[in-house]
């Protein structure tokens, strides 16, 4: 008797009741809060409102983001792009300074270290709080107020003469700079269609990818020529061409636009038939608490955050720690200079851009999916395809960097093993926050949000375990170890790839938006079959 169709019962029966245990173990309490999210953004829906009086996108509307000219887009999308790089930049820029500070400021290496995880533990909290924000007042202004006030608070830092105002400041601009990080995903979602999703994610992400890469050489080299106070100086600069850029750029989210336009009617014509589906009646500090909460609650509750925003954080917590890692390799044990030592990392620049440029071919792989029988489309989980061999590229360029970083292997080696490590977070970061954005929709900021608040942390973390690690095991054993981490987290996105339509249904917050547009629905229809709604 063949034993496969035994087994394969016997797989089914386990993922069956993995959905089961997903939703009791993520889920105890938070369709509740769903339900209140779903309407702090949408709104409760009292009575049956005539749908002739709605408010809504129609085919062609000009002021629809995703109808606007390609130009456009490509204007709002490399202008979020740029301004996340120099937000990311700054991360990095500041890590090859640290030997000047150590000699200026009189402070050892892991007070220098802190530098870095302030920086990124701003992000953190600035995510929590912006990205929610965004959602209820439009991203526009807050991208202005952000960037503006990252620009002011870099100018302490520049200035600086002791440890302590560094370390406040860093956090305070990194906690404004964030929005551009953890928003301006959502910004390209809104932009673009489902099936150019891909494509536009790529484009933005050049940027923001390799900010970290790009922050060690252009910091090292201006480090080694200027001295350290010119990165920040450097920094100002490119902030303040951000904020120029952003001038151009349109409120994109439809919430806030469908709203604003309902407002307006009733304005102009005295009438308060008037309707849009993002309505909402809720107390103002209701309202602030469910946004501002919301990420915090899916970080927690949502199965997809949660496995997602893990594996993102080991990845991105194990990039930063090349930042230490790199130095220790090339600088120490190499005796390059700052300048140079920075150009260690091409490597993991090179395989960024191999991924980006790759777009075209991994969309259509994306494409080539079944589609999903009850939408016609490709279902969120195609996306997951690149991430597959991403994360087998992500462990193997680990275990590669950590056997060849020792001075007896020629330099270009370790160099090149940062292709497929960085070819891997490529994937994994563009893709997995495509799959975060298609899965969530018009919540898709508050899920980048969590996002960068979990990987944040780790980031900010590790690199202070990392010259204590390393001075015990060493740069092979440090960096295998490293490399099996990602490795067992490689089961992520093939669970995903063939499971992921089962995991979003254990979603409670999925599950709400999907009965809010059932409910809408519904009521749109009574309207049409009440006469006494038909006649008001």
């Amino acid at each position: 008797m063949n034993p496969l169709p035994r087994r394969a019962s016997l797989i089914s029966h386990h993922i069956d009741t993995f959905d089961v245990s997903l939703t009791r173990s993520f889920t105890g309490g938070a369709e509740r809060y769903a339900s209140s999210v779903v309407a702090a953004t949408t709104g409760p829906i009292d009575e049956p409102r005539s749908p002739s009086y709605e408010v809504r996108w129609i085919d062609g509307d000009p002021e629809n983001p995703r109808n606007w000219s390609l130009l456009y887009k490509t204007i709002v999308v490399a202008s979020m792009g740029y301004s996340a790089t120099v937000i990311t930049l700054a991360s990095t820029c500041y890590s090859v300074t640290i030997p000047g500070l150590e000699d200026e400021l009189g402070i050892t290496k892991i007070v220098g270290l802190l530098g870095i995880t302030t920086y990124l533990l701003g992000m953190a909290a600035g995510s929590l709080l912006l990205a929610p924000v965004s959602e209820m007042y439009g991203r526009r202004p807050v991208y202005f107020v952000s960037v503006g006030l990252f620009t002011i608070m870099t100018l302490p830092v520049a200035l600086a003469h002791n440890i302590e105002t560094i370390l406040v400041f860093r956090f305070l601009s990194a906690f404004f700079g964030s929005a551009m990080v953890s928003n301006s995903p959502g910004s390209v979602s809104d932009v673009v269609s489902d099936h150019h999703r891909p494509m536009a994610f790529g484009f933005w992400a050049i940027g923001p990818l390799n900010g970290p890469v790009l922050g060690s050489i252009l910091g090292g080299f201006i480090y080694q020529y200027l001295g350290w106070r010119w990165t920040n100086w450097i920094i100002m600069i490119m902030g303040g061409l951000s904020f120029v850029l952003l001038a151009f750029v349109k409120e994109t989210y439809t919430p806030i636009l469908l709203r604003k336009r309902a407002q307006k009617e009733r304005a102009d014509t005295n009438d308060p038939k008037w309707w849009s589906a993002y309505d909402n009646n809720l107390p103002f500090l209701s309202f602030c608490r469910i946004n501002i909460s919301r990420p915090i609650v899916m970080i927690l509750t949502e199965p997809i955050c949660i496995f997602w925003d893990s594996y993102v954080a080991v990845s991105y917590g194990i990039l930063y720690l090349c930042f230490v890692s790199y130095p220790i390799a090339f600088q120490t044990n190499r005796g390059w200079s700052p300048g140079i030592g920075g150009l260690s990392y091409l490597g993991i620049g090179c395989g960024t851009l191999i991924t980006i440029f790759m777009e075209p071919v991994l969309r259509c792989w994306i494409r080539s999916h079944p589609k999903d029988p009850e939408t016609g489309v490709v279902p969120p989980e195609a996306t997951v395809k690149p991430i597959t061999v991403g994360a087998i590229c992500l462990a193997v360029g680990q275990i590669w960097f950590a056997w060849t970083s020792t001075p007896n292997v020629h330099w270009v080696v370790p160099i090149l093993a940062g292709i497929p490590f960085g070819a891997g977070n490529a994937a994994l970061f563009i893709y997995s926050s495509n799959y975060l954005a298609h899965s969530y929709g018009q919540y898709a900021a508050s899920a980048l949000a969590g996002n960068t608040v979990v990987r944040s942390i780790l980031g900010a973390v590790l690199p202070l375990a990392g010259p204590s690690m390393y001075a015990t095991l060493g740069l092979n054993w440090g960096g295998f170890l490293l490399g099996m981490a990602e490795t067992i987290c490689i089961l992520i996105p093939f669970v995903f790839l063939y499971y992921g339509h089962r995991i979003r249904r254990a979603s409670p917050l999925i599950q709400q938006m999907q009965q809010e547009r059932d409910a809408r629905l519904g009521a749109t229809r009574a309207f049409e079959d009440n006469p006494k709604f038909s006649a008001s």
